[in-house]
């Protein structure tokens, strides 16, 4: 088995590892870095890739896919919900970036129809590959991919959550024996707080601003980081009002489809129930200036309903921002959680409302991936890749001088041989 490195090393974003046996190849995720114009992992001719294993929907790990469905001739597989996500957040992509990239909607479509959709646990067989489809814990439908060919096992972790989440199960992390595993490294040198302790402090600050009169502008990720807050809001009994806007209210209804991902459905049905969900202006304009909580993407700041909010919300200083998803450099939500400074028209603005940070990482952190790799049956080769260089090259210390594990920071481009 040969490990090829076309994207993810030593970076956050754009992941893609091309592993090749003596009868075909196989690209597990092949995804985008979100700049502008956006960054893609290095090139390969869709003619060469027999089939695309996606772990989930994040465009990080799904962005480029369609480049592979132009001309035909190859398979996507994966998990029938990631599907149905990643086509909201590619359409979505089009319509942002849409002049910047180089496949059209149609190519989507192509993708969306030569998909082979697979249920978690479940095992297909791919020119001489099996591949195994575990929980991630990361995103609803997230998956882990156990990889086997010729005796050799080779695991790619994707991106992992063990801890679990008022929204989703933790990952499944018994994997047994294996050669390899390709490892996100995103929180490997930090330790998350526990999820409940996290849950409870947010669920307090809420209540203080909205029993000041303030507005608390939760910004979050339209893809399971909003609908999570909402289930916090419920499992706590908060009792003021909460609404949510933007892309978050197409991924309820698809999540709504697939109550066998969710770690409490009934949970979830109950909280989306009882929230008001923003459809049009004359509801923002309204919401806005009312007591209450606003969930809405996009968790970094970049675009959508939270554009809006953010210039409203930022003008009071009763009001408040909790930042609940991870923020990338340079991003505008990144720039207000450090300097505490927006940008409104093009304008940086000096933000007056209370702004808060909470980790609700869907991430392993370092002693949860510690943990995982503690239960590895075997000594196998890791690559420690998706995170930043640093972190990537301290798990990759840690790994051998605590577990004794041979482990490797790839670059891109970097092959590597299994045996």
């Amino acid at each position: 088995m040969k490990i090829k490195i076309l994207g993810g090393a030593r970076e956050v974003g754009r992941s893609a590892f091309l592993v090749e046996n003596s009868e075909g190849r196989v690209l597990l995720d092949f995804g985008v870095q979100l700049t502008r114009p956006p960054a893609f992992p290095m090139h390969i001719q869709p003619r060469e890739v027999d089939s695309i294993l996606l772990s989930h929907a994040h465009l990080d790990h799904s962005g480029g896919i369609p480049l592979f469905f132009i001309s035909g001739g190859t398979k996507l597989y994966t998990i029938g919900l990631t599907l149905e996500l990643a086509q909201l957040l590619i359409e979505d992509f089009l319509r942002i970036s849409g002049f910047y990239l180089p496949f059209e909607y149609i190519d989507l479509l192509s993708m969306v129809n030569e998909t082979r959709r697979v249920d978690l646990n479940e095992s297909v067989e791919i020119k001489g590959f099996t591949a195994t489809f575990l929980n991630s814990g990361h995103l609803p439908g997230g998956a882990s991919i156990l990889l086997t060919s010729n005796s050799i096992r080779l695991l790619y972790t994707g991106d992992i959550s063990a801890q679990g989440s008022a929204l989703l199960r933790g990952a499944d992390t018994n994997f047994g024996e294996l050669d390899a595993v390709i490892t996100e490294s995103t929180y490997a040198t930090t330790d998350h707080l526990p999820r409940e302790d996290v849950e409870r402090e947010f669920i307090e600050f809420a209540k203080e601003v909205v029993e000041r009169g303030g507005t608390l502008f939760v910004p979050a990720f339209s893809v399971g980081r909003a609908q999570e807050i909402a289930c916090v809001f419920k499992k706590y009994n908060f009792p003021h009002s909460v609404a949510m806007d933007g892309m978050a209210l197409k991924t309820n209804e698809i999540l709504s489809r697939y109550p066998e991902y969710l770690r409490d459905p009934k949970l979830f049905r109950e909280s989306i129930g009882s929230i008001e969900l923003i459809r049009g202006w004359s509801q923002r304009r309204r919401i806005v200036k009312t007591p209450s909580v606003i969930i809405s993407p996009a968790g970094m700041l970049v675009g959508g309903a939270a554009v809006f909010y953010n210039a409203e919300v930022s003008k009071r200083s009763k009001n408040a921002i909790a930042l609940v998803s991870y923020q990338m450099p340079e991003t505008p939500g990144r720039i207000l959680m450090e300097k505490k400074i927006t940008i409104i028209n093009g304008k940086p603005k000096k933000v007056k409302a209370e702004v808060r940070h909470f980790d609700f990482s869907s991430h392993s952190g370092r002693k949860e991936l510690f943990d995982m790799f503690r239960k590895i049956e075997g000594e196998p080769k890791v690559y420690t890749v998706h995170g930043e260089e640093k972190n990537c090259i301290q798990f990759a210390e840690e790994l051998k001088t605590e577990l004794g594990l041979d482990a490797v920071v790839p670059k891109i481009g970097d092959t590597y041989l299994l045996k």
